[in-house]
């Protein structure tokens, strides 16, 4: 059964197995379980990863992968409160909510690894120690539209989204933890992830259009294995409050990235259609990505991280699994 964390009312001391090194994982979704079995040949006794969903149900696929179930819900504080105790490092996996200005799941994070578990009667327990060494995920849409410019982390944001806003809303929270010297927390922007299974397969059987070279937008990407290592290096060689580029080596516009894995997978490639057309085709989340153009830099994720790319680019995967198809 998974860790509970319905309620602060009943505290226990913890179990002796969880009281030794652990990695908390907060949204713990498909990134967070390759982290996981990742990490899993280290061993349970040298280090524990304890992840964290809303979703009880989700709990049989952490174990698989090695991992910790643990329940808790962003949205309800009173379900927090015995993260801190269970928290030697953590990394922040867990998107915004769907709506609003900020990100209050992130403030009440936040609050309750400061906190700590209540002990009967009211009172803070002192026990557990809140992780020092955090690590955020955000978005390179924190940027909003570059023109296809060519940059590194030090250009100023400009969201142009409410979703990448709630994202850059919960990055300078983390930054305020900083400068209160409650945690050294690395912030890493993330762009498109991919893998052998997220690729755009049933986008392309649906043939969506994609928009027409005049009016394509540069996109990035980065492959989920990568982002979990890249995520686990941050933990230890992350710089405190330091924004790192997230991203592969890909240079690439989102129609020819469709055109790849269609050529690569035998599918047709998408139709080409301009802007103006193409609005009314997709959706309005799917259009917002369609109008921001931009390439990162990656120099600091190689140079301080020292991480270095399994996969450098779309093409890389893409060769990968033709080659492994046609060896069957």
């Amino acid at each position: 059964m998974p860790v509970s964390m319905s309620g602060t009312r009943h505290y226990r001391a913890l179990p002796r197995r969880l009281r030794r090194p652990s990695l908390l994982v907060v949204g713990c979704g498909d990134v967070g379980r390759r982290l996981g079995a990742a990490l899993a040949p280290r061993g349970a006794d040298r280090l524990r990863v304890v992840g964290v969903v809303r979703d009880p149900a989700q709990a049989a696929r952490l174990r698989e992968a090695g991992i910790v179930p643990l329940v808790a819900d962003l949205d309800r504080r009173a379900s927090l409160g015995r993260l801190r105790a269970l928290a030697h490092w953590m990394i922040d996996l867990a998107p915004p909510p769907n709506a609003g200005p900020d990100d209050p799941r992130t403030a009440r994070l936040l609050a309750a690894l400061r906190a700590g578990p209540r002990a009967p009667g009211g009172r803070r327990r002192a026990s557990g120690v809140a992780p020092r060494r955090w690590v955020y995920i955000s978005t390179t849409g924190v940027y909003g539209d570059c023109a296809g410019a060519l940059f590194d982390e030090t250009r100023p944001t400009a969201p142009g989204s409410d979703r990448a806003g709630r994202r850059l809303d919960a990055e300078r929270r983390f930054r305020a933890a900083a400068r209160a010297g409650a945690a050294r927390p690395a912030l890493l922007r993330v762009p498109g992830i991919y893998a052998q299974d997220r690729l755009p397969l049933e986008r392309l059987r649906q043939r969506l259009p994609a928009l027409s070279a005049g009016d394509d937008v540069h996109t990035n990407h980065v492959h989920a294995d990568d982002l979990a290592r890249i995520a686990w290096a941050a933990v230890f060689r992350g710089r405190p409050a330091r924004v790192v580029h997230a991203v592969d080596d890909t240079d690439l516009k989102m129609g020819d990235y469709f055109d790849r894995v269609a050529d690569a997978f035998g599918l047709p490639r998408p139709p080409r259609l301009a802007r103006a057309e193409l609005a009314a085709r997709v959706s309005p989340v799917m259009l917002s990505f369609m109008s921001e153009s931009r390439r990162l830099r990656n120099e600091r994720l190689k140079r301080e991280l020292r991480v270095r790319l399994r996969y450098p680019d779309v093409d890389h995967l893409l060769s990968s699994m033709l080659q492994s198809s046609a060896a069957r």
